[in-house]
């Protein structure tokens, strides 16, 4: 039996895995199945309907663990619905202006462009100081210059997350 979703994502310091772990509840809730999987432990997608794949964003760049599974299942990606999120971005306004219009790393498009996402998405992070190296620290203040703190904002990623259930849902009855 083909399972529903896999939401699958990588984070860094668990801000990703939390926006992950939300978007399964709602997918739940809409009655769909959901399993909610760390990049790096997925083999395989061909038992699941649909993806819903996510990573923080550093710098510009995937965490290698999405990179990485992203590159290694483009075929099975392409063969069915793939939705795509992305989340780091912190500070007041818009979060794909935050990101000047990127919503993925520009070395992955031919391969998103080959998978044909349904949607891409771009979410608000959070930088918690707590857990990050002195060096990092430094290098958001002086380098980046993003503010610290929770920007995510769940409501977005709540009614994201409808939409693609509102998605699937629509597809079954077709």
């Amino acid at each position: 039996m083909e399972k529903n979703v896999v939401v699958i994502y990588a984070s860094k310091y668990g801000a990703t895995a939390e926006i992950a772990k939300k978007i399964g509840e709602v997918l739940c809730q809409a009655g769909l199945q959901a399993d909610v999987v760390s990049a790096d432990q997925v083999r395989n997608v061909s038992e699941y309907r649909a993806v819903v794949l996510g990573s923080a964003l550093y710098v510009g760049k995937w965490q290698k663990g999405a990179e990485t599974f992203l590159r290694a299942n483009e075929k099975s990606l392409a063969d069915r619905p793939v939705w795509l999120f992305s989340s780091g971005p912190t500070g007041e306004g818009y979060p794909v202006q935050l990101v000047e219009g990127q919503r993925l790393p520009a070395a992955l498009q031919p391969v998103v462009d080959r998978i044909r996402p349904r949607d891409i998405a771009v979410f608000h992070g959070n930088i918690n100081p707590d857990k990050l190296s002195f060096i990092e620290k430094f290098a958001i203040k002086s380098i980046v210059k993003k503010p610290f703190g929770d920007f995510r904002d769940w409501e977005m990623i709540v009614t994201w997350a409808n939409q693609i259930a509102h998605n699937l849902k629509e597809a079954e009855r077709a």
